[in-house]
């Protein structure tokens, strides 16, 4: 098997890294557990991160891009209506939450109720990657407003904004309940109420 490179060793630890703070919590996952389960020495870890919020904020970065990666390809999908992709989105959420037994949930949504109280530069950096989530929804959403699939007079910016904060309290809510019941719910009232696109 050949040795990792130096940038394999650094997405290693963050990838490993997240799942436990997914599981855990950021407060609560110690740098022991994440080299432990990494299997690499502490002097690694001090090699490519100065602190364990040097670490935080690669962990945010690297589940930002990758998940914007994922919402790209999902919300620009010109093969299907901008109503399917919104419904392709959240059955990636729901096949996720069912996936991992309701223990996880929003990677970037339990960090921000974790941490923005506590660090602004935790906060600084989770609003810009809410923002720009936001944005990619609204643009799909106003796509879809052209085409004359939802209602005329929604505001896609209002829409959006709402669709990411109730799509994240819906996820809180399923996490409590080990049921994908409340994010069911939020998806049909967001599609017969809000966009009223049946």
């Amino acid at each position: 098997m050949p040795a990792m490179t130096s940038n394999d060793t650094r997405n290693h630890i963050i990838q490993v890294g997240a799942d436990l703070i997914a599981q855990k919590g950021f407060g609560a996952t110690g740098l022991n557990a994440v080299l432990t389960a990494c299997g690499v020495p502490k002097g690694s870890f001090y090699h490519y991160f100065s602190s364990k919020n040097e670490f935080g904020l690669a962990v945010i970065d690297t589940f930002a891009e990758e998940y914007d990666a994922k919402l790209d390809q999902i919300l620009t999908d010109r093969s299907r209506s901008c109503i399917d992709r919104l419904h392709a989105y959240f059955d990636t959420g729901l096949a996720s939450m069912t996936r991992c037994e309701y223990s996880q949930g929003c990677l970037m949504g339990n960090l921000g109720q974790e941490l923005a109280g506590q660090d602004e530069m935790f906060r600084t950096r989770l609003d810009t990657v809410f923002s720009g989530w936001e944005k990619k929804f609204a643009e799909c959403l106003a796509e879809a407003q052209a085409n004359g699939d939802i209602n005329q007079d929604l505001d896609p910016a209002d829409a959006a904004s709402f669709l990411l904060s109730g799509w994240e309290g819906a996820i809180l809510r399923s996490k409590v309940l080990k049921s994908t019941e409340p994010m069911e719910r939020f998806i049909r009232v967001f599609f017969s109420h809000c966009l009223r696109a049946g």
